[in-house]
């Protein structure tokens, strides 16, 4: 490599360096985001040609912004989290199905409709009636305080005097700019939604309030006791507090309604004041939205239903097969980049060995791609009039492309045919792909959430060797690392900072950061429950008693299985015993104090109107434990209509407490 190309490396780096600035903290780039992604994939092209050319101010190693230090951070009291997405009206009666199912109960859901519109979130808190705080959406558990710059917008009570405001209410809502003002100011700005952001981050209020900004408010955070029975309600209520909502929103019953109503706003969306990307769609009762709860990361009782999906043609230069950590080989396509709905794309997924086979996709073949909302570009079909004369079928490896292992599709029981997806059998580090992919899965958010140390930051340390195996992380050569290019002082403290900081680790954060297949972070927190302490933990690997999490409810053979398989290998085995070593492993932080503590339940028949998930939930919540099995452990047998009589029959045997549904209610008071 010349010195030519590695100057002209560094110049599109200082580029990127000045617009991403401009882009995410100033919100007013001078460039289009065409150009803008532009050049990152110049960036990224040169990175693949020549990978010695790395730099950590390089668009593949930073993603997205932190909140500015320039206001002082604020953690929600009820995080702000996304939602789901909704693209076609499978996806919705899956969403509708899971509802049911989540609470055992068919009846027809109502839904309150309200537009999605592409502004800020904010959140604002009345204390007493008084706006206290007013808080970006920053990462969803922590935003910046913003208060006085959005006391300039308008809509923005500073004081509500209704005597049925609760004392202490969190309302939320979004901040945008309308069509018309932002054509006065687009000389500024990329779009309205960046200039909503980079309006609202502006250091001196005053010039925050030259903009005319708006603000329509859509739903709470946290509230103080209430007796508000629908979304639909409650909206109504922000209006009589003086608020601003939506004149599109609408309570509609059925999905077919939701579909067409649906289609009929797409058709106008580009008519109205302001920039819309779908439409949300809410559980009315608010009573259900309470039962229903929260997964990890988005509710149960709301999805986005986007708008349509954009798409273009363009051809597959080559078929890559990337090894994950779980050892999943998915094929995915290089194309020619090309643009689609404002972003570049130049990869596609091509999901797995099957789809390869049934779209008969080839190398050299022009392909349509969609990308709909964040999912990541797909190819949907091949145009097999532009197929080439000399095109041959693609093989997909039989022998893992990272170590050479043998691949296998395992054979599923339950549904009598082998996965989709082909594996590396390689369960350990000994393959390079699947051992990096362990060890970014073991810095993620959910994990150890090691800030600093991204995704590119892990594959240079492996490459130079600084990394091999998780407890690497914490053995690092600091004064290595400052000798790199594009490390400096502040950032190598930074990064020490942050791995000293993941030491303290919860015990289910600490099982899923292990990266097991088939356990997620739901399973982890069982699993944490039922061991308590990473000591009885690593006691019941010692001694072979895996099989006994089979009693746990939500865990079952397959998970049983993965977890033997996992710790059958000694390097993973030793790479947990070496982290217990190095982290302060904390027991879940979760109420042994309920009602039910020190008490086993288990349910048998079917529940009236509640969901084995949700009567799970409360028995957990009031410190009780779920089991699977009828046993001695077992404290009580719940029967619903018709029970098990093969259940009944062994609990009464061994003297179990057996109790009707309405009875175990009455426990719960």
């Amino acid at each position: 490599m010349n010195k030519t190309i590695e100057q002209n490396y560094k110049k599109k780096i200082k580029e990127f360096e000045k617009h991403n600035k401009l882009y995410h903290q100033k919100s007013s780039p001078l460039i289009s985001d065409k150009e803008f992604d532009e050049l990152k994939r110049e960036i990224l092209s040169l990175e693949k040609k020549y990978p010695s050319l790395k730099n950590k101010k390089s668009p593949s190693n930073i993603v997205g912004y932190k909140p500015s230090k320039n206001f002082q951070k604020f953690r929600h009291k009820v995080q702000m989290l996304s939602l789901a997405n909704a693209f076609d009206k499978d996806d919705l009666l899956n969403f509708e199905k899971k509802i049911h199912n989540y609470l055992n109960d068919n009846t027809a859901i109502e839904y309150s409709v309200e537009p999605k519109i592409d502004g800020i979130s904010a959140s604002l808190t009345y204390l007493n009636g008084k706006l206290t705080y007013g808080v970006s959406r920053g990462d969803g558990s922590e935003g910046e305080l913003i208060t006085d710059n959005l006391k300039t917008i308008k809509d923005i009570p500073h004081k509500i005097e209704k005597k049925n405001l609760p004392n202490e209410i969190e309302i939320r809502g979004e901040v945008f700019i309308e069509k018309k003002d932002f054509e006065k100011i687009s000389d500024k700005f990329a779009n309205p939604r960046n200039a909503a952001s980079g309006t609202l981050r502006q250091k001196n209020p005053e010039e925050t309030k030259k903009i005319p900004l708006k603000f329509i408010a859509y739903t709470f955070g946290f509230i103080d006791d209430h007796n508000i029975e629908n979304q639909s309600d409650f909206l109504n209520e922000l209006k009589n507090w003086g608020f601003i909502t939506s004149q599109h929103n609408k309570v509609i019953k059925s999905i077919d309604d939701l579909v067409t109503f649906h289609n009929q706003f797409e058709e106008k969306r580009f008519d109205l004041e302001y920039d819309v990307d779908g439409l949300v769609y809410k559980v009315n009762n608010l009573q259900l939205q309470t039962r229903l709860g929260f997964t990890s990361n988005a509710p149960r009782w709301a999805i986005a239903h986007k708008f349509s999906a954009d798409h273009a043609y363009s051809e597959i230069i080559n078929i890559d097969i990337q090894v994950g950590r779980t050892g999943a080989l998915t094929p995915v396509a290089k194309v020619k980049p090309v643009n689609i709905g404002g972003v570049v794309v130049s990869n596609a997924t091509l999901h797995n060995e099957d789809e390869i086979i049934r779209k008969d996709i080839r190398i050299g073949d022009t392909v349509k791609i969609e990308r709909a909302g964040d999912v990541i570009p797909h190819v949907l079909e091949v145009d097999l009039k532009k197929r080439k004369k000399n095109s041959k079928k693609f093989n997909f490896p039989i022998k893992c492309p990272s170590c050479g292992s043998r691949t296998e599709k395992e054979f599923n029981k339950t549904t009598k045919k082998y996965d989709a997806v082909r594996r590396c059998t390689n369960e350990g580090f000994d393959c390079e792909k699947i051992a990096i992919e362990k060890i970014k899965h073991f810095i993620s958010k959910d994990a150890l959430n090691i800030d600093g140390l991204g995704k590119k930051v892990v594959e240079k340390f492996w490459d130079l060797n600084f990394i091999k195996y998780p407890q690497d992380i914490y053995n690092l050569n600091y004064k290595k690392i400052s000798n790199l290019d594009g490390w400096g002082e502040q950032s190598v403290s930074n990064l020490k900072f942050s791995i000293d900081k993941s030491k303290d680790v919860s015990l289910e954060r600490f099982i899923f950061a292990l990266g097991i297949r088939h356990i997620g972070l739901e399973n982890a927190k069982i699993i944490a429950d039922f061991s308590k302490s990473i000591s009885n933990f690593l006691d019941i690997i010692h001694q072979n008693k895996l099989s006994e999490l089979i009693d746990i409810d939500g865990i079952g053979d397959t998970q049983i299985k993965s977890l033997e398989k996992f710790f059958k290998n000694k390097i993973n085995l030793k790479v947990t015993e070496e982290l217990n070593k190095i982290l302060e492993i904390k027991n879940r932080n979760i109420n042994y104090n309920g009602k039910f503590k020190n008490k086993s339940f288990m349910f048998t028949g079917k529940l009236n109107n509640i969901s084995r998930a949700e009567a799970k939930s409360l028995v957990e919540k009031n410190s009780g434990n779920i089991v699977s099995s009828v046993t001695k452990k077992l404290d009580y047998l719940v029967i619903g209509d018709k029970p098990t009589t093969r259940k009944v029959d062994l609990a009464k045997s061994l003297g179990i407490k057996i109790v009707t549904q309405k009875e175990w209610f009455e426990l719960l008071n």
